[in-house]
């Protein structure tokens, strides 16, 4: 079994450039009207998103969900618990009943707003309605900001510091659930994290593989890209490798998130098809291109995946 999941992982690097045929484009219209648009989560049935909606340098940054009639998604809304606080980053646990998230609010109503924590808020059911924001606590969060949980289906969890522990200037951490207790985070092997940025990592369901974003690496194309490493026979994370420039641009590219079912990566890119030189007669054409997709604003897009890929 370990030798064939080794031999699958094998054919998950080398299908990451073979995706020429698949083209980037833009995702969830009803988000492209705002400034800033980042971290998206999609349900397992594909009928409901959480997102980041953020004015222009993030001084507002609150938690948005949104729901696909007909097809086609609806107008966001403001999630009854966000709106206060600085809140970013959703994650939808295996179940759909856990929403995690980070946010940098007070650990009770009286005090001011301190470093970035994660927090999560739960229901009984999905069509229930989310509780009250609950901090996930110590050992993972700390007097440091910790960022952009993930959850495997064994509750594992996966994020962001900037903890001194860190290797370099920002790491990806693991924390192992175990007897209804987490554990002391590790930062991710050498495979993962160095002495520059890491950050922004999605964990597959099964932690086969994990996606995150790696800023200004001797592979990239400038700016932040996404990478990804899978476990091999030995349960070890492999050499991380860039998603290829089919996917990455020399643009901010970042927050992953997969979904499964429909095997389509989405993210977030500031990425700008600007041109240099251009000539516009009437305003009305000037304020239709600033405000197209790739303005250099953060936008989601999304790419299918072949299914080698998730495997």
């Amino acid at each position: 079994m370990k030798i064939l999941t080794f031999i699958l992982s094998i054919c998950l690097f080398n299908n990451i450039y073979s995706q020429n045929n698949k083209e980037v484009v833009p995702a969830i219209v009803s988000l492209h009207d705002f400034h800033n648009v980042r971290d998206i989560a999609i349900s397992s049935d594909g009928n409901f998103a959480y997102a980041t909606v953020q004015s222009p340098l993030a001084e507002v940054s609150v938690l948005v969900h949104i729901r696909k009639m007909n097809g086609n998604w609806n107008s966001p809304e403001i999630m009854s618990f966000s709106g206060k606080y600085e809140d970013m980053e959703p994650f939808l646990s295996v179940d759909n009943l856990k929403l995690y998230f980070a946010s940098n609010r007070p650990l009770d109503n009286t005090s001011k707003p301190k470093d970035f924590d994660i927090w999560y808020v739960e229901r009984d059911n999905i069509n229930s309605e989310w509780g009250n924001p609950i901090n996930v606590g110590s050992p993972v969060n700390t007097s440091y900001d910790e960022f952009y949980p993930s959850v495997a289906s064994n509750n594992n969890m996966y994020f962001t510091s900037d903890n001194p522990n860190a290797k370099g200037k920002d790491d990806i951490f693991c924390s192992v659930w175990a007897d209804d207790l987490y554990s002391k985070p590790v930062s991710l092997s050498d495979s993962i994290n160095t002495e520059s940025y890491e950050f922004n990592a999605y964990i597959s369901a099964d932690e086969k593989f994990i996606i995150f974003s790696g800023y200004n690496r001797k592979d990239g194309f400038g700016s932040g890209d996404m990478y990804i490493s899978l476990k091999d026979k030995n349960n070890k994370w492999t050499k991380a490798k860039n998603l290829g420039k089919n996917i990455n641009s020399r643009y901010m590219d970042y927050c992953p998130f997969v979904d499964t079912s429909t095997m389509t990566l989405y993210f977030t890119s500031k990425r700008s098809d600007f041109k240099k030189v251009q000539d516009f007669k009437h305003i009305v054409d000037v304020v239709k291109e600033i405000n197209k997709p790739k303005n250099g604003h953060s936008k989601i897009y999304k790419v299918s995946l072949s299914e080698e890929f998730l495997r």
